[in-house]
């Protein structure tokens, strides 16, 4: 009921007074629901950073796998000189690309204008390994010797045809920024088994050259802050402002931070800011990882057999051996999901020369950590992952000039593998056809790796979902189907 608009209690107010307030009530939860949809719904957070607890009924599924390492090779590997064995297109070498392949394919700028689309074939030889007779390039033996643990994937494919679209894809699940990365994605559902180590830890191979690769690739989009990509990075400081100010001790910055905490605390009973709770888990985190980087980083306590099982580069930080040992030594510790990036694999020109050399710089780390993880028994509940963003044109960008030529970029089908985790030991799934242009048979889309990622930890994709502006998102999107004969 509206007070007399005549009355003179001071706690009366005329109906336009009551309207003016009731306008400035919408208002006020309006503006709330909008800045919650920009932060998103924190009120059935699935799990608590350092726990390694997951909310009831998101994981209905037997997880075979409790980690994830990722050998992500950033460029575009050619699955035609490492995987794909095509004696067909050393047959046709320098004929034409036939229509009835390409099917109005649309082309890169880089090759679009050509002449002419001469296919070649691969100037490596390509033998049958181990037990299973998974097809490997002589280019890569140290990954031969571990033919019998792989899950090779030929039949992938992907809508993305440029590298920033490409790897975008490959890390969120979409082609658009702005996605969290699949490593947020785990963190947020799974929770971390580490209570001094972040639950996503990334690492790029300092050699220089490929595309760029920026830290949106590890960000954690609308998800909380606290669930972004940590980069270990090759240096002294490992963690960017990690380590305390000169003069400043260990114990005052417990105290400094204790005396924060309290402070976050009494406004965060006022405002309830969720952001508040993220500021606070960072700056705990920070704290415990200021003992164990250090603890991760330091490689003194390794045998020389695991030294030289990793090669020679395993001592220079920064290198792509020194991130895989890295990456199995967080894995010891906790870190439910690390990320390598290893750049270079771009080869428009001057390919074989280009390939064989990222080859001798990753085929001995990527086996050694196969083998490593299976002798210390981590294989089977951990997820390793190779591949790139998309695959290479089996016609030659340019002309050919001999054993001198490239590819171009090819989402239509590419190779990447998976070992561990509870996938199948020593099976190869899908065919291409005899160009390595299409798909034959078996069609692997990136929303279905991702689907049967996240079904080996344990999650149904469907049901790791986020609301953010008045949506619920998941890192399938729409789509993703398990892929269920990769499983074991």
């Amino acid at each position: 009921m509206i007070p007399n608009e005549n009355s003179n209690s001071p706690t009366s107010f005329s109906r336009r007074h009551w309207l003016q307030q009731f306008g400035h009530g919408m208002g006020a939860i309006a503006l709330a629901e909008l800045l919650n949809a920009e932060k998103g719904s924190y009120a059935n957070e699935p799990a608590i950073a350092g726990s390694g607890s997951s909310p009831a009924g998101l994981t209905p599924l037997a997880p075979k796998a409790k980690r994830v390492i990722f050998l992500f090779q950033s460029g575009a590997p050619s699955q035609i000189e490492l995987f794909d064995h095509k004696p067909e297109l050393n047959k046709r070498q320098g004929s034409e690309l036939p229509d009835s392949i390409r099917r109005g394919q649309r082309l890169t700028g880089m090759s679009a204008h050509q002449a002419s689309l001469p296919v070649v074939g691969s100037p490596f030889k390509f033998q049958r390994h181990g037990k299973s007779g998974n097809w490997l390039s002589e280019i890569l033996p140290h990954t031969a010797k571990v033919a019998d643990e792989l899950c090779i994937i030929r039949s992938m494919y992907t809508e993305a045809i440029n590298h920033g679209p490409g790897v975008t894809f490959m890390q969120t699940g979409s082609q658009f920024p702005g996605r969290p990365s699949m490593g947020s994605w785990l963190w947020y559902g799974l929770g971390s088994e580490s209570q001094n180590l972040p639950g996503f830890v990334v690492m790029v191979s300092t050699r220089r050259g490929g595309q760029p690769l920026v830290s949106r690739l590890w960000g954690s989009g609308f998800l909380p802050g606290k669930y972004d990509g940590v980069r270990l990075r090759p240096t002294q400081d490992a963690v960017l402002y990690l380590n305390n100010p000169q003069g400043i001790s260990r114990n005052g910055r417990r105290k400094a931070l204790d005396r924060l905490k309290d402070l976050h605390q009494i406004q965060l009973e006022k405002t309830q800011d969720p952001l508040l709770e993220t500021r606070i888990a960072q700056y705990e985190m920070a704290f415990n990882m200021q003992s164990s980087i250090p603890d991760v980083t330091n490689i003194s306590d390794e045998t020389e057999e695991t030294l030289e099982m990793y090669g020679k580069d395993v001592r220079t930080p920064g290198t792509y051996a020194a991130n895989c040992l890295r990456a199995r030594r967080l894995a010891e510790r906790g870190v439910r999901f690390i990320q390598l990036y290893q750049p270079s694999w771009d080869h428009h020109g001057y390919l074989p020369n280009g390939i064989r050399r990222q080859c001798k710089i990753t085929d001995q780390p990527t086996a050694a950590l196969i083998q490593d993880l299976k002798q210390r028994g981590m294989l089977d509940d951990t997820l390793v992952i190779w591949g790139g963003e998309f695959g290479r044109t089996s016609y030659c960008q340019g002309k050919i000039n001999g054993n001198i030529y490239g590819r171009d970029h090819h989402p239509r089908c590419f190779t990447m593998w998976m070992a561990g985790g509870g996938v199948r030991k020593g099976y190869t799934h899908g065919t291409t056809d005899d160009f390595s242009y299409n798909v034959a048979t078996d069609g692997v889309h990136i929303h279905d790796l991702h689907a049967t990622i996240l079904h080996l930890l344990g999650i149904d994709h469907e049901r790791l979902t986020y609301k953010y502006q008045g949506r619920y998102f998941r890192l399938t999107d729409v789509h993703g189907h398990v892929v269920k004969d990769v499983l074991a």
